[in-house]
């Protein structure tokens, strides 16, 4: 299996950038509106997952008890591993097994066991085998839903038919893959700005991802290789895009990059390190336009087919952002999860939101993630 999986998209879909000539934006900057007063972490969950506080709290605390046991199962299980997924009302990590014998193994972990059809490494060969090949207008993305032990591939209202051909096309396993016709209409969340904003070349506007030994990361969409930045000065010393969305940013002598993340509260959130939420998991952005909200990991190795091209390895979440999010922080608790790409609907109404993996754009670079 290659590193990359995937997962839903749906309708067209939004990159996060400010904006962005290099796409369709126009060149000129704009001024995204200024964020309304967000809640601190566990005040934006109460409000976003309808919990009290002790819930909140209770809540953080057994999901780092579930990531914990998440990074021992995916290792000890190898290919007989199905997925993982937090179970918010068990309170634990739900893991997928595909051999029996290791159900025991599982529970000793302090996880639920799910005898499953398929192995993650099964059902990432049924999204390599999608990534393969372009898919027909109508197809608006797929993912692999770890509840499900199965592949999902979304397609706009009315697309079912030539989504299954498409899969048909492709020699995949078809029972691996179940179709969903989706109305959403994901898009590039132009004019974003994730945690702080910085300027890139003439007046485009992204948002600090997150603080790395000489600069930090964003997402690939908001510049390319060589391209400067302003507040903070620097260089895009990386950059990919489409295929991925990350880069990184060389900050300038004199920039003191820091291990935080703006709560739009007032204060900071401290980065802890950078272990990855289990699917299910609580996790909140931070963004310029709309603030700091919260919600949960809905699909892992999520494929977005944007206008302006394809982005495999995603995150799939539940949260809502707006255009001048792009680039922007990810937390579960105080571990770092990402930096918003693109998604739909918006914060009034709710929407789907996706994340670039920041362990991901950490080894691409060879960086290292400040933290306190």
């Amino acid at each position: 299996m290659t590193r990359k999986l995937a997962a839903r998209v749906a309708g067209t879909i939004v990159l996060a950038a400010g904006t962005v000539a290099a796409f369709t934006m126009p060149a000129s900057a704009t001024v995204a509106p200024a964020p309304e007063k967000a809640a601190t972490q566990l005040e934006a969950m109460q409000r976003d997952l309808g919990l009290t506080a002790d819930q909140a709290q209770a809540r953080l605390h057994s999901e780092a008890i579930a990531n914990t046991a998440n990074q021992t199962l995916r290792g000890s299980l190898g290919e007989a591993f199905g997925g993982s997924r937090y179970d918010a009302d068990l309170g634990k990590l739900v893991v997928g097994v595909t051999d029996a014998n290791l159900i025991d193994q599982v529970r000793a972990a302090g996880a639920e066991a799910k005898l499953v059809e398929y192995s993650t490494a099964q059902l990432g060969g049924v999204v390599d085998g999608l990534n393969a090949h372009q898919a027909p207008q109508g197809v608006t993305g797929w993912y692999l839903d770890s509840a499900a032990n199965s592949v999902v591939l979304t397609a706009a209202t009315g697309s079912a038919a030539t989504a299954t051909e498409f899969v048909r096309s492709t020699g995949v396993d078809q029972q691996a893959v179940r179709v969903v016709e989706s109305e959403e209409a994901p898009r590039i969340l132009a004019d974003v700005v994730g945690g702080n904003a910085y300027m890139i070349g003439s007046g485009a506007r992204c948002s600090i991802g997150f603080s790395v030994e000489g600069g930090f990361v964003s997402a690939g969409h908001c510049g390319s290789e060589g391209d400067t930045t302003s507040t903070p000065s620097g260089t895009f010393a990386g950059s990919s895009f489409p295929g991925d969305d990350y880069s990184y940013v060389e900050t300038a002598s004199g920039e003191t990059p820091q291990p935080l993340v703006n709560d739009y509260a007032g204060g900071t959130v401290g980065v802890g390190g950078s272990t990855e939420a289990a699917e299910g998991a609580s996790i909140c952005r931070s963004g310029s336009t709309t603030g700091w909200h919260c919600g949960t990991v809905e699909a892992k190795n999520q494929t977005v087919n944007y206008a302006e091209g394809t982005v495999e390895g995603l995150t799939r979440t539940d949260v809502c952002a707006e255009p001048g999010d792009s680039g922007g922080s990810w937390l579960s608790d105080d571990q770092a999860q990402g930096v918003t790409s693109g998604g739909s609907g918006d914060c009034t109404n709710g929407g789907t939101t996706y994340f670039q993996p920041v362990n991901e754009i950490l080894d691409a670079y060879g960086l290292t993630l400040l933290t306190q």
